[in-house]
């Protein structure tokens, strides 16, 4: 494995309205921390939603998870207490960005904080250009990522959706869905 030293440091983003934005994000993690590197993954939205990646990693000593938001926002009854949330995990992910100890740090689902103006997607621009070491790995998700991400990002997807079960009235469904 290269040295943080020989490292170049990747800003991933993903996002678009077509599943596995997460998914795949969780994908690097597992690959990284296969790799034995030290990974971070903090999720914006879903809260307290257990997940089969967030019982996967588990079985990793150098995964570090943390499910901090409120839960699906986009049917919010508190705005104020989303904004509020989501700003305390923004806090807590610059301070895990910030410290070096991570080797890749999982953004999951910021990308909707910033779509609804409640984290600028020029302040986490900014922050990641100043301080996110050059050799740690940042991955971002959600749709309607902010143009300030893309335009800083090294990698960028877009996920389209073509078709998808909800539409024929399948709810979610267990390993795949979460």
């Amino acid at each position: 494995m290269k040295t943080r030293e020989r490292r170049h440091g990747l800003i991933v983003v993903n996002t678009g309205e077509g599943k596995g934005k997460s998914s795949s994000a969780l994908g690097m993690v597992f690959r990284a921390a296969g790799w034995g590197m030290k990974v971070c993954v903090i999720q914006y939205i879903k809260g307290q939603w257990q997940t089969g990646e967030q019982k996967a990693a588990t079985h990793f000593d150098n995964i570090e998870w943390h499910a901090l938001g409120d839960g699906f926002t986009w049917d919010t009854k508190n705005p104020e207490q989303d904004i509020k949330t989501s700003r305390e995990i923004w806090e807590l992910s610059k301070a895990k960005i910030a410290s070096g100890e991570f080797d890749v740090i999982v953004l999951d689902e910021l990308n909707y904080c910033c779509g609804y103006n409640w984290i600028g997607g020029q302040e986490v621009a900014d922050f990641l250009v100043a301080q996110k070491p050059a050799w740690a790995h940042v991955i971002i998700t959600g749709r309607n990522a902010p143009p300030e991400l893309i335009a800083i990002a090294d990698t960028v997807t877009e996920m389209t959706k073509v078709k998808h079960a909800f539409e024929q009235g399948i709810l979610a469904e267990q390993g795949i869905e979460f």
